[in-house]
């Protein structure tokens, strides 16, 4: 053990001696043409942050414009805050080299080493607070006594408190844009804290950012830990046992050309050492946990819940306090929820527009006051909702939980729903093909999202042009993902005897048979995909899909390759025959009978964004109602668009339900 601590000591001291990489994401499925104006602007670009990474700059944004707005490329590096300059521009230029080669054709990528972050993007980063992408370092090392003594958490706690104003703070001064904190978490332990948010970033949106880093903290914790760090585009939140960073005045000493022989036989050693520590360390784990009595076992299990819990509290402390609204603040807004600003009403409950004090618009969700969810549940998924941050998806700005009220407060979104525009005769010629098969498009990249970019697996469950938004751009924002149940399964798939969606856009083995999983939103979105091509509802209904069901119509006009009987008349004007044919066929692909045969949102996103990509050939589509009955008839309305809840027990809950999946 002594000698592990000593390799583990030597990697800590000759990790600020040089550029450590920690990870690199190339946040978007669209890429750009070899050789073409944007590869060129973005060479530029990359060269134009590496150049300006000279002494006094640790912050450097810039744009290279392009032969109009598609080719245009916005890029910024950040070092950390206490680097060294030399260090500092080594970190940015090894970073615009690895950028390159690990997303050699991504419109958007961002890479974070110990000293430095950089990213690029096709669309305008500058000034706002992003937080997805994300990475994490944790290490699981350390006195165990330490990490089960209550102290180490309230000092963790009360540093990671103090980074978030720390950090905003930091922002107003001009010598220092980083925030540090240290607090005695033994008599022979200091625990160190650092924050930092890009200086683009106004003060609210950094604190709001930091606190949102420091909840993944909490919530990834698994009974201690005496090092992690965690890294958003727009911050960096970070904590050790040892002074990691420079601050007051101190440095750490300037590599220089003498010492670079040696700087790369560290990282030789380091390459060869890690990966030995690790295994010893796994192997000692091993035998120790089957070596310690039952009893100490226990011991140990509920010191690591009393961590859990103690971790828990500082979440709802961070994360929750920042998105509590007061009730007297939300019946200002909604004028005491009069009729006049009732926008809504669904098994759930109403929602309310309304105008809070610095002129921001909301929607108001006051949930039903018949629903059995508990408030500590309503708690936890807030948190869990509060992470799930996408241009795709209505995002969660706050709630309320007063006088037995539960209500969510989101973002408002100005031009109602979908199928507003999509069944409705004078509005769907306000839907040109563009703004259609945009809609698709970003559709796609919202429930990608959902189930494989966010931290969580999501399977939405309520998919249909009702729950999906459309912002004063046309640009379309899923919703009604937000009242979830949390599954502890580490699966994509499962099965429940409660039924909750729309009939028309349940996959056959969800309807059916209680089955979900990702290629049940599949198959939703390809219903919605031949919606919006045609402007046409699916009949389908509780009790059958009639003969001239949208599904089986699609099928026929694809099989006779008569499309134009299948687009919207509205648009037959302005439509891309090529884009069109596409997206009937990627639409049939997803309305498969088999679950195995329907594409991920993976490839769907693929398939929409390029041209080239070879499309598969569609099975018929699931007639999966047709001549069926449904034991425990329940009664449906099949014009209704409001979602069924179907049970084998009775339940006055009505409201879509989503599924989370840890990852």
């Amino acid at each position: 053990m002594i000698a592990i601590f000593f390799f583990v000591v030597i990697f800590s001291a000759t990790e600020s001696a040089a550029s450590v990489f920690n990870d690199v994401n190339c946040t978007t499925n669209i890429t750009f043409t070899p050789n073409g104006t944007f590869q060129s602007n973005l060479a530029a670009l990359l060269s134009s942050l590496s150049s300006n990474a000279t002494d006094g700059t640790r912050f450097f944004n810039t744009t290279i414009a392009g032969n109009g707005e598609a080719n245009t490329v916005y890029g910024l590096f950040m070092c950390r805050g206490d680097v060294p300059y030399p260090l500092c521009s080594e970190c940015v230029n090894f970073a615009t080299q690895r950028i390159s080669s690990s997303c050699p054709l991504a419109k958007e990528a961002i890479i974070w080493y110990n000293e430095c972050l950089l990213r690029y993007s096709d669309r305008l980063i500058f000034s706002s607070m992003e937080e997805w992408p994300r990475y994490q370092i944790k290490i699981p090392l350390g006195d165990p006594v330490l990490l089960r003594t209550r102290r180490f958490y309230e000092t963790l706690g009360s540093i990671l408190n103090n980074l978030i104003d720390g950090a905003a703070e930091a922002l107003g001064r001009s010598n220092s844009k980083y925030g540090v904190q240290q607090g005695d978490a033994s008599a022979n332990t200091t625990l160190y804290g650092l924050a930092q948010c890009t200086p683009d970033l106004a003060a609210g949106y950094c604190r709001r950012c930091v606190r949102d880093a420091i909840a993944e903290i909490t919530t990834s914790c698994c009974g201690g830990s005496i090092g992690q760090s965690v890294m958003f585009p727009s911050c960096i939140v970070r904590y050790e046992t040892y002074p990691f960073y420079q601050h007051s005045g101190t440095s750490t000493p300037t590599p220089t050309a003498a010492n670079g022989k040696s700087n790369k036989l560290r990282t030789q050693m380091i390459a060869i050492l890690v990966p030995s520590i690790i295994l010893v360390l796994v192997v000692i784990l091993v035998l120790c946990y089957y070596m310690v009595p039952t009893n100490s076992k226990k011991k140990s299990q509920r010191a690591i819940d009393v961590s859990e819990n103690y971790f828990l509290r500082v979440e709802i402390i961070t994360t929750m306090d920042s998105l509590q609204i007061d009730m007297a603040t939300i019946k200002v807004a909604t004028n005491n929820f009069s009729e006049g600003s009732r926008i809504g009403k669904g098994g759930f409950g109403v929602v309310y527009k309304g105008i809070l004090p610095n002129g921001q618009e909301i929607a108001v969700k006051r949930l039903s006051r018949t629903s059995t969810q508990g408030v500590e549940e309503f708690k936890n998924e807030v948190l869990l909702i509060a992470k799930l941050q996408h241009r795709n998806l209505v995002r969660l700005l706050g709630f309320c939980l007063e006088d037995d009220e539960k209500m969510l407060v989101y973002e408002y979104v100005p031009n109602k729903s979908l199928n507003h525009f999509l069944f409705d005769p004078l509005k769907q010629r306000e839907l040109t093909w563009a703004e259609r098969f945009k809609i698709i498009k970003e559709i796609a990249r919202g429930i990608l999202y959902l189930h494989e970019d966010s931290r969580l697996k999501i399977i939405h469950r309520d998919l249909k042009p009702s729950n999906v938004l459309l912002d004063s751009s046309m640009s379309p924002k899923i919703s009604d993902f937000g009242m979830a149940r949390l599954i502890t399964l580490d699966q994509i798939e499962g099965s429940t005897s409660r039924i909750v969606g729309t009939y028309g856009y349940m996959s056959p083995e969800y309807a059916m048979h209680g089955y979900f999983s990702i290629k049940s939103d599949v198959f939703s979105f390809g219903v919605m995909m031949l919606e919006i091509i045609s402007g046409q509802k699916n009949s389908c209904s509780y009790e059958s899909c009639r003969i001239d069901d949208l599904l089986s119509y699609a099928w026929r006009k694809w099989r006779e390759e008569s499309i134009e009987e299948l687009l919207d008349p509205a648009v037959k004007e302005s439509y891309s025959q090529q884009e069109v044919f596409r997206c009937i066929q990627i639409g049939l692909l997803c309305v498969q009978e088999n679950p195995e045969d329907r594409p991920t949102m993976g490839n769907i996103a693929s398939y929409l964004s390029s041209v080239i990509i070879e499309l598969p050939y569609p099975l018929e589509p699931a007639f999966f109602m047709q001549g069926r009955r449904r034991r425990n008839h329940v009664q449906h309305d099949p014009n209704s668009d409001h979602s069924t809840n179907y049970s084998v027990s009775s339940s006055i809950n009505e409201m879509s339900i989503s599924k989370f999946f840890p990852r």
